[in-house]
């Protein structure tokens, strides 16, 4: 990727400025964390990179501080599969004076063909997508509540729209396919979002919870990155010919940056959901999200799952 390419066509959208605030994304080494990284340190906010791999974050820093070179960037190691992971990195961070907003990104997109479980003995899309998120958001909410302004925010999907939970069952010991591990799992990433805004709103918490969706962002749209998105030219043509109804990882950042940042919505009603404008690509835009993902019933069953997993209370 030149600079040349930079300033032209990254980040037009959203326009909020990030100045002063310190942001945590996860998972921030590729994909959808990288470009929310960057852009959110284009516009000026102070980023910590959480992930599981150190290399690949050191490279994705060091890519970001070559476009950016007063950019603020610092790597931590996390790993959401792993509880002991997440409690480790919460004991660095819960020093820190501020924490403006936790994105909650890292996860699981192409689930393994035969069920896995985590080094908790958890589900392991389940755990990487939700169960670390939930022990993550716990241990970090007293820093966030130091913070005027903070927020939760996590990664939703379009998949929540096909599939029905199975919330009797929902770290698919029964049945397990790929395909319902990860949209099961967006379900309960996103009904946590908004089931934990509604608790930190009762509790009188000044801290917001939000979501937001990526649309249909594939790497073969996506500007080459060395190390970081490197598509062969068999899947540039095959990710072209979809080009109508897809758009490249750096435009599907723009929803979750602009939830990141957008002033206006601290004041505003949950849930509070961004997604592109043409639902698979397009500007960031706020959405109605899946009608199970704000069902009050289902929400408590996926809490419960979550503190029975982690062994961690929330609210």
């Amino acid at each position: 990727m030149s600079n040349s390419y930079f300033p032209r066509t990254a980040l037009t959208q959203p326009p909020q400025n990030g100045a002063g605030k310190r942001i945590l994304v996860t998972g921030a080494n590729a994909g959808i964390g990288f470009w929310t990284s960057l852009q959110l340190a284009q516009r000026g906010a102070e980023v910590i990179m959480a992930c599981r791999n150190m290399e690949k974050a050191e490279r994705a820093a060091a890519t970001i501080r070559s476009l950016l070179p007063h950019a603020t960037i610092k790597t931590l190691n996390l790993d959401v599969s792993s509880l002991e992971s997440v409690a480790i990195a919460v004991d660095k961070l819960q020093g820190l004076e501020r924490l403006d907003v936790l994105v909650a990104n890292a996860g699981v997109v192409h689930a393994p063909s035969k069920r896995k479980e985590s080094v908790d003995g958890l589900e392991l899309v389940a755990a990487t997508n939700y169960f670390g998120h939930f022990a993550l958001s716990a241990g970090l909410l007293p820093v966030l509540e130091r913070t005027p302004g903070s927020r939760v925010l996590t990664l939703g999907s379009l998949a929540t729209l096909l599939v029905k939970p199975r919330i009797n069952d929902l770290q698919l010991r029964e049945n397990y396919s790929s395909w319902r591990a990860y949209a099961q799992s967006k379900i309960m990433t996103q009904s946590f979002a908004f089931e934990l805004d509604k608790r930190l709103k009762r509790s009188g918490s000044g801290v917001r919870s939000l979501c937001a969706h990526p649309g249909y962002s594939i790497s073969g749209r996506t500007p080459f990155v060395a190390g970081i998105n490197e598509p062969n030219s068999v899947k540039r043509v095959i990710d072209g010919i979809q080009a109508p109804f897809t758009q490249g990882k750096n435009h599907g950042a723009w929803p979750v940056v602009r939830a990141a940042l957008d002033p206006h919505t601290m004041d505003e009603n949950g849930p509070i959901f961004f997604g592109p404008r043409a639902l698979v690509k397009g500007s960031a835009v706020k959405q109605r999200p899946a009608r199970i993902t704000t069902d009050s019933g289902t929400a408590r069953a996926i809490w419960s799952e979550a503190e029975q997993a982690t062994k961690m209370s929330l609210l």
